[in-house]
């Protein structure tokens, strides 16, 4: 597993180093002047930014790619319960642009029914894949699909859509 603190380590020395690199560069570069400030020169002329203009995009930049990070690997959505009724646990999982909710809490040993509500028309979302269970399920548009199984031990299992795009999870807990 990846520490936060070795990620944002990592992109504050980045940070750090590409300014150093960058005025490294623009310390090389001589400086020229026109004779006569109404001549035109086809050269490049130096602009010098201010030292805190410099730190806050670069400390700007480090936060979007702070955000990014958090937001694909790091931020988790909550979890749902499955409803037990007459011993089976029961979910209603809207699909529409993935799937709503995308994890799932069961009990190991008792059967389970999730229920695919597929809103989205999307060709990548037409089929179901349980790879655990060795289950693939086509889903109609604007029908509700039953997939049943029960886990006997437990773990996380995922689901998918067809191509992969869109995951979920099933909780098993003991």
């Amino acid at each position: 597993m990846v520490n936060k603190n070795n990620i944002l380590g990592s992109l504050a020395g980045i940070g750090f180093l590409l300014s150093i690199v960058s005025n490294a560069a623009v310390a090389e570069m001589p400086l020229e002047m026109p004779a006569s400030s109404t001549e035109q020169t086809s050269q490049f002329r130096r602009i010098e930014q201010p030292l805190a203009l410099k730190l806050a995009v670069t400390l700007s930049g480090l936060g979007l790619i702070g955000l990014e990070l958090w937001w694909f690997r790091f931020s988790k959505t909550k979890a749902a319960q499955a409803d037990v009724n007459q011993e089976m646990q029961e979910m209603t999982i809207a699909v529409d642009g993935g799937y709503e909710p995308n994890r799932v809490v069961v009990k190991a040993g008792k059967p389970v029914r999730l229920n695919f509500l597929r809103r989205d028309p999307s060709s990548c979302l037409e089929k179901v894949l349980l790879p655990d269970f060795h289950i693939a399920r086509d889903l109609e548009l604007n029908h509700t699909t039953p997939v049943e199984f029960t886990p006997e031990q437990p773990g996380e299992y995922q689901f998918t859509c067809g191509m992969n795009m869109f995951r979920g999870v099933v909780e098993v807990e003991k």
